[in-house]
């Protein structure tokens, strides 16, 4: 007998399908109503941090320090970085001082926060004097369909009302071209580049012509290996007197078996990474000193990955976990070896040696720290300051116990802001807000870490002999 709540249509079950869609309405209007109230608070933040400076008549650095250091107190309590609570202020004035009345409308549930969002980021590209003609003509789309179907619109609406033409706002726009990593899972990450469309465009397609060229070529280079007539994906075979090179070259070229899109994301490294740039005027020679910089990367690998005996990860510091094969071959082409000895116990490193002979104590710091140790910041720390806990001109000393890597913006807070900071045993930081408010750092743990192993299993006893008489 089917139960009349399951039968669509049934009484019962068109009342419990009410009652849920109810429930959810109840539910997305609270969230709205917390998520607008999380808004003006942010935006109030925002003009604090104004109106502390404007007593003063300070500086713009002054009045950054003092944003920087209300973001990080409200950082804290969100658990989220200073650098996103900073970036979040920054959209909540916008969107609460520019567009007030898209925030009213959001209350009053005529439009979503995904078209806010929409509206505060097509509504941006016009003056600041157009926001509010703007906003009008947005909102009444807005409230026809949903934040993905109106978004093309809404930017054509904000290219029609733009005074300025679209050359000169395309190279505005070019002056803000960058590229940033994104980390991903299982050790990768994605690195993402914004440029110019016909320069994106260019990049693929020559990428593309790259794989294709390789995949096509796939059979006479195996050929002229000496891998003729083997098929891809089968053991490669050789004839003739080649030497090992070549028939190492032949089995790698017959066992090709990557993609278009594979190639063409292998082709993309190896140009970024052994490429010279096509523009280098920092020096009167064919490749200049750009086209000989090479990435640096710092990897925390055990020695049993190292043999083999391991396939564990290693840890690329500052970022996330990598394979043990890319870490194998990283090791064996590094001319610079760091060997890095860990408490069993804690996994915090305490000494380490290298063949070469730089400052001890900076790798050792290297490897403790792994990043910027201001709560949240993920900055890794080769590209990071070390820092006297407690300041050298006061008389801080230079030692283990008081040193630590801070990023250029956070060793700023900590020397033009209220945020105060000491060393503790272990290298753990306490860090103090302009509130009081205390934020313990710890040592980070090395993703890799050794343990003590397991004793043996103790032999087995000998058969007792016969009793005596």
């Amino acid at each position: 007998m089917t139960d009349a709540a399951e039968t669509p249509g049934g009484e019962d079950y068109l009342a419990a399908l009410a009652g849920v869609v109810a429930g959810v309405d109840s539910a997305a209007r609270r969230i709205a109503a917390a998520q607008i109230d999380e808004l003006r608070m942010l935006a109030a933040a925002g003009r604090l941090a104004e109106a502390q400076i404007a007593q003063r008549n300070a500086r713009v650095q002054v009045h950054d320090m003092a944003l920087r250091s209300i973001a990080a107190e409200v950082g804290g309590v969100m658990r989220v970085t200073d650098r996103t609570v900073q970036r979040r202020i920054g959209e909540a004035r916008t969107l609460v001082e520019g567009f007030p009345a898209t925030v009213e409308a959001w209350e009053q549930g005529r439009i979503v926060r995904g078209h806010a969002i929409a509206i505060l980021e097509t509504g941006t590209s016009l003056p600041a004097e157009m926001w509010t003609e703007f906003e009008q003509g947005a909102i009444s789309r807005c409230e026809r369909d949903t934040p993905n179907r109106v978004r093309g619109e809404l930017e054509i609406l904000a290219h029609r009302m733009h005074p300025r033409s679209f050359a000169e706002r395309h190279e505005q726009a070019a002056a803000g071209r960058c590229v940033r990593i994104v980390p991903g899972r299982d050790g990768m990450s994605d690195v993402v580049a914004t440029v110019p469309t016909v320069i994106a465009e260019g990049i693929h397609d020559r990428l593309t012509q790259q794989a294709r060229a390789i995949l096509d070529t796939r059979n006479e280079r195996a050929a002229a290996h000496g891998g003729a007539g083997v098929s891809f994906g089968d053991a490669a075979t050789t004839h003739g007197d080649t030497d090992t090179d070549t028939d190492d070259a032949g089995a790698i070229v017959a066992t090709d078996n990557r993609s278009t899109d594979q190639v063409r994301a292998d082709v993309f490294a190896d140009l970024l990474l052994a490429g010279t740039p096509a523009l280098d005027d920092t020096r009167d020679t064919t490749a200049g000193p750009l086209g000989a910089i090479r990435a640096r990367v710092q990897i925390l690998v055990p020695a049993a990955t190292l043999t083999g005996e391991d396939n564990g990860p290693s840890d690329l510091a500052g970022r996330s976990p990598i394979d043990p094969a890319t870490a194998r071959t990283l090791a064996g082409g590094t001319h610079i070896w760091e060997r890095l000895f860990h408490d069993p116990s804690t996994g915090v490193t305490v000494s380490t040696d290298s063949y070469r002979v730089p400052s001890g104590m900076r790798r050792f710091l290297q490897a403790r720290d792994q990043h910027c140790r201001f709560p949240g910041c993920r900055v890794a720390a080769i590209r990071c300051e070390v820092d006297h806990t407690h300041d050298h001109a006061l008389g801080g000393r230079t030692e283990l116990t008081n040193l630590a890597h801070l990023c250029q913006r956070h060793h700023s807070m900590k020397q033009f802001t209220a945020w105060r900071v000491r060393q503790l045993k272990g290298g753990v930081l306490e860090w103090t807000s302009p509130l009081g408010r205390t934020y313990r750092e710890d040592a980070p743990t090395p993703a890799v870490a050794f343990t003590p192993a397991a004793p043996p299993p103790p032999a087995p006893r000998a058969p007792a002999g016969p009793a005596p008489f």
